[in-house]
């Protein structure tokens, strides 16, 4: 589904991501961590184009991400992305929210995607509040919408960049809960998280990064259990303790 080759990105002379390769099969669902300024946040946005890369190659579903032929939006529009501020638009309800891509970039009419975006404010426990603005919901909430608005998208796979980070403690559970059904769902899921029980519940596979540069590619339970990096093994007693 994902395939990562080789790939380099620089800041003018600040090396932010060094040779990086993994791959993602369909279904799998990757947990990304490290300390902060390692790469990760950078890494998952080079996979659906929002962030250029000098070197190396990325495919999506067979379609080359660096290729200058390659049509982005469109891509976008195949990937759903979920960042750390939820990036809903203010001046437009939770429905118009859900609305605006499905009918700029997917031309769907306003009844058929006001429908799907309704299915999936359902799916994430929100259709009460489709009339609201942002501003009337919890940080919780709005991040919830912010996946509904994704999977409006019907993705073939999604990015999470730090979902949760920006949530007060008591909001993380109710939208890892519901990354935790598309997990079960099998969606295929890209996640940069710190949540460690996030990824001992779901992930099948984890990336541990630092200084730019892959450290571990190996199962959660290699991991957690035998990490083979000295860094990860500092980490994880860091972050567990």
């Amino acid at each position: 589904m994902i395939e990562i080759n080789n790939v380099s990105k620089w800041y003018g002379q600040f090396q932010v991501l060094g040779e990086c390769s993994t791959r993602v099969e369909k279904g799998d669902v990757m947990v990304i961590c490290g300390p902060s300024g390692s790469g990760k946040s950078t890494l998952i946005k080079t996979v659906n184009g929002l962030e250029p890369f000098q070197q190396g190659q990325i495919t999506v579903d067979g379609v080359a991400v660096g290729d200058k032929n390659t049509d982005l939006p469109a891509l976008r529009a195949r990937i759903g992305m979920v960042f750390q501020n939820f990036e809903l638009f203010p001046h437009l309800s939770v429905r118009d929210n859900l609305n605006l891509a499905q009918v700029k970039v997917l031309g769907r009419s306003v009844e058929e995607a006001t429908a799907r975006g309704l299915k999936y404010l359902d799916r994430v426990g929100l259709l009460a509040q489709q009339d609201k603005f942002p501003s009337q919901l919890s940080g919780g909430q709005q991040q919830r919408v912010a996946i509904a608005r994704a999977l409006s998208m019907d993705p073939i796979a999604m990015l999470f960049d730090e979902p949760t980070s920006a949530l007060d403690p008591e909001m993380i559970n109710e939208v890892l809960d519901v990354m935790v059904g598309l997990a079960q769902e099998g969606m295929t899921m890209m996640v940069v998280t710190h949540e460690m029980g996030f990824a001992r519940k779901v992930a099948n596979r984890v990336v541990f990064m630092d200084k730019g540069r892959i450290l571990e590619d190996c199962s959660k339970d290699e991991f957690f259990g035998a990490p083979r990096s000295e860094r990860a093994r500092d980490f994880l007693a860091r972050i567990i303790h």
